[in-house]
């Protein structure tokens, strides 16, 4: 049985949400929980479960996941306690004591949707353009339906629809690279790669590429020993248009430029990966990657906004800003997003002026997420060029995906 929106208080605000991924859901669910009407419009017509990308999770992200009724406990992921870099003989060069909890795109999906009251979810519905007057907005979308709000939040990811209509200037930017991501079942692995890297945040570190990978819950969300999966990422170069077209390019010659689903890869650029694997990789995440069944492309990009809020219409998570996968934020910036706005309202309304606090407060954070993620991914970009960026092992297990919070206690481990 769905939960229940809680009775709306004396000043409830009717509150838009277009986007009903996570950081949709993250936001919905708590301006709901604080007694506000809130409507997401999802243009998928039936549940995004499934998905199985990691999540690296961080504090902010469990505070969020709380304000929006979801229970943090072990069942959220799966925790690991130490980094290990494997060199190609599949030897470990380098290990640090770090404790962090890694959960799954799936996982965090399926908890924010039960929480979510199901009158709240309006599916199927394509979003197409936003009107604003003084006193509210409206958004219009596909057989000319429309919803009308106090607010409009934008949580609409990479292309968001939205983010072209108020700042079409702000556009997702290719870093030069892709992630190649997937999910290996952990009963199919050796035991040699169970007990060197399993439990552990791996790390591969071949000359001008990145491998990082980790446990996260298995089918049905299962995280205990023998149903869990290895997440991996695999940085690797595509800085050429003609590199990144034959990436997005299906084996029935379709080229897909916004971003190939997964089942569409070809099988002859899935065979090349994991051929280059098997010569590159250590021993272990080439067997992951060899048994993984559906690997996946994602190009790598930024969006750097010079501003959310326009009006009382706002952007939040990948619609405001895009940051690089090595930071492990994503997510965590949703959320914070979402709380911010959310004391914004509570503060002052649901109006521009709440817009604008909003905006004081995610602009900056924004703005130095999406730099540290240049930075730490300023390796890969530099391949090729005359000023090559030289890379610490031990400064790359540091940096990678950590806590901002945290970083002074993994720096003197």
């Amino acid at each position: 049985m769905p939960p229940t929106a809680p009775a709306p208080h004396p000043e409830v605000a009717r509150i838009l949400v277009v986007g009903g991924s996570l950081g949709g859901l993250l936001a919905a669910n708590i301006l709901v929980r604080n007694g506000h009407r809130v409507q997401v419009i999802e243009k998928a017509a039936s549940s995004l479960d499934g998905r199985g990308a990691g999540i690296v999770t961080h504090e902010a992200l469990f505070a969020g996941l709380r304000r929006a009724g979801v229970t943090v406990d072990a069942s959220v992921g799966v925790e690991v306690t130490s980094r290990v870099a494997l060199g190609p003989d599949g030897e470990v060069v380098a290990r640090l004591p770090v404790t962090q909890t890694l959960s799954s795109w799936s996982r965090l999906y399926q908890l924010l949707r039960e929480a979510l009251p199901e009158d709240c979810l309006v599916q199927g519905t394509n979003a197409r353009s936003v009107t604003e007057t003084a006193d509210g907005v409206t958004l219009h979308c596909d057989g000319e339906r429309h919803f009308e709000g106090d607010l409009l939040l934008a949580s609409d990811g990479l292309r968001s629809v939205v983010r072209a209509q108020f700042a079409p200037e702000i556009v997702p930017e290719y870093a030069g690279y892709v992630g190649w991501r997937g999910v290996c079942d952990e009963s199919v692995l050796s035991q040699s790669t169970m007990c060197t890297v399993f439990d552990c945040f791996g790390f591969g570190l071949p000359p001008g590429e990145q491998l990082i990978g980790y446990p996260v819950a298995g089918a049905g969300n299962a995280t205990t020993r023998g149903r869990r999966r290895f997440n991996f990422v695999w940085y690797r170069p595509a800085a050429s248009a003609a590199e990144l077209a034959a990436l997005l390019t299906d084996a029935d010659g379709v080229h897909h430029p916004l971003g190939i689903p997964p089942n569409k890869v070809a099988w002859r650029q899935v065979a090349a990966m994991r051929t280059a694997a098997r010569e590159l990789l250590a021993p272990q995440f080439a067997e992951i990657i060899e048994k993984t069944a559906q690997p996946f492309l994602q190009p790598i990009f930024d969006v750097n906004s010079t501003r959310i809020a326009f009006g009382r219409v706002l952007l939040m998570g990948d619609a405001a800003f895009v940051a690089r996968p090595h930071v492990g934020m994503g997510v965590t910036k949703a959320a914070e997003d979402a709380m911010a706005l959310s004391d914004c309202i509570d503060r002052l309304g649901a109006n521009a002026a709440a817009g604008l606090a909003y905006e004081a407060l995610r602009l900056p954070a924004g703005r130095a997420v999406v730099q540290r993620a240049r930075k730490l991914g300023g390796y890969m970009q530099s391949q090729g060029s005359s000023n090559v960026i030289l890379r610490d092992t031990e400064e790359v297990l540091r940096e990678t995906a950590v806590d901002l919070g945290l970083r002074e206690s993994v720096a003197l481990a």
